[in-house]
């Protein structure tokens, strides 16, 4: 019997997030809040780990704080079994520069490769919303023969233009004919003309392979160093990259419902989006599934509290996630994510917004529709989101499609 593959993991987190501003403001994208007491790494390791994956580094480099300190507090793994979670920033090795891209960040971390020596390496990026099951994708890389594979999501042909696209090639079944970025006029799946192939940033490869093509990548000075945009390419006019579709991935616990649930969550929309994707009857993704945890940091916090005010309102919750350590006081909230720490006073509403942590909400106080960043104040009845021009004049962002974004350590006064 064969011995298993020694299989290595690589998350690329030193993306600088511009488009989630003012989230990414004092933070790497990757150490986003989501979900209440998660980070957004959170997702990409827990699938790495809930796989089987015992050997894996953060790739961290743009305002990385929070990120490297997040992981060394809450992946602690069994030194034991050579195992562990460990954030490596960037160390110009290769000269007194940073990384220049994705391919370019594993260039510069190949010692990383070389120390382990692995039969195959995982690389993965760590800002998408989703649970995988990379043993599976594995084991299909490994019949297929392929050098590469690249884990394609089935999008609706209409947001084509949105990502990299796959186009299989049919008489070579498994294999990639052309990769595309962005296409305005992509082809519909043979089996789904109404959907395409859409990169999920994560791939497979033989770590011979990787290494081959990182090296040759860095020697092109025209190169923008990017897996998807050059790395896959490099594969694919070879004739050894492979496609592997989230269709045919079976996570434990999943349903019907939320199988294949994939978020990229870089914009502010897709963010907020996602949020709004937890917190129905039947989720769209479902945080309680046990047999696929999503691990993260123990909050050491007392339960959630939901009081009358101190006139005797009494508040209510619906379609709600309300983290520990809060204290709801005669609080209207409805659909939406509270994260821990949260104060809200009598006779204030909360609708259709996210909360990240220690934020406090005045007597009367009202938010619609938008994004409190970590420890922002409202006074007693101000508003956030309910008067565009007003949080438009205080220096808020507000999305085109209306989401007020108030930025961390905020003071919003009545």
């Amino acid at each position: 019997m064969p011995a298993a593959p020694k299989v290595f993991g690589i998350i690329l987190a030193g993306g600088e997030g511009k488009r989630l501003m003012p989230l990414t403001a004092d933070r790497a994208k990757p150490a986003v809040p989501f979900g209440g007491q998660y980070r957004l790494i959170d997702f990409a390791i827990s699938n790495l780990i809930n796989s089987g994956l015992r050997q894996v580094v953060v790739l961290t480099q743009y305002k990385s704080h929070s990120l490297d300190r997040h992981i060394s507090q809450t992946w602690r793994m069994s030194a034991l079994l050579n195992s562990y979670v460990a954030s490596v920033p960037a160390q110009q090795r290769l000269g007194k520069r940073w990384f220049s891209g994705s391919a370019d960040a594993i260039l510069q971390s190949l010692n990383l490769i070389t120390d382990e020596q692995p039969d195959i390496v995982i690389v993965i990026g760590a800002d998408h919303v989703y649970r995988m099951d990379f043993r599976q994708m594995l084991e299909a890389h490994i019949s297929s023969g392929a050098r590469a594979t690249v884990a394609g999501i089935r999008q609706p042909l209409g947001l084509a233009g949105q990502f990299g696209v796959i186009d299989v090639d049919l008489e070579r079944e498994g294999r990639i004919r052309e990769f595309l970025e962005k296409p305005q006029n992509a082809t519909g799946l043979a089996d789904a003309p109404h959907e395409v192939l859409a990169s999920m940033g994560n791939y497979i490869f033989d770590t011979d392979a990787l290494i081959e093509a990182v090296t040759a990548d860095g020697e092109v000075a025209t190169s923008n160093h990017d897996m998807g945009g050059d790395i896959v390419p490099y594969f694919v006019d070879r004739g050894e990259a492979g496609v592997y579709d989230m269709k045919l991935n079976h996570v434990p616990g999943s349903t019907d419902r939320d199988r294949s649930y994939w978020r990229d969550v870089g914009t502010i929309d897709s963010f907020y989006d996602a949020h709004m994707d937890l917190i129905s009857t039947l989720p769209i993704f479902n945080l309680y599934n046990m047999d696929w945890p999503i691990h993260s940091q123990t909050v050491n916090a007392p339960p959630a509290k939901f009081v009358r005010d101190s006139v005797g309102r009494i508040g209510n919750a619906i379609d709600s996630i309300v983290s520990l350590g809060s204290v709801l006081s005669g609080t209207h909230l409805e659909r939406s994510v509270v994260g821990p720490w949260t104060l809200a006073a009598g006779g204030s509403t909360i609708t259709d917004a996210v909360l990240l942590d220690h934020v406090r909400v005045g007597q009367g106080a009202r938010v619609h529709r938008a994004i409190l960043d970590k420890n922002v104040v409202l006074d007693d009845g101000a508003t956030v989101g309910v008067d565009r021009e007003r949080d438009l004049e205080r220096g808020y962002t507000v999305t085109d499609s209306g989401i007020t974004i108030v930025g961390k350590g905020v003071h919003v006064p009545q």
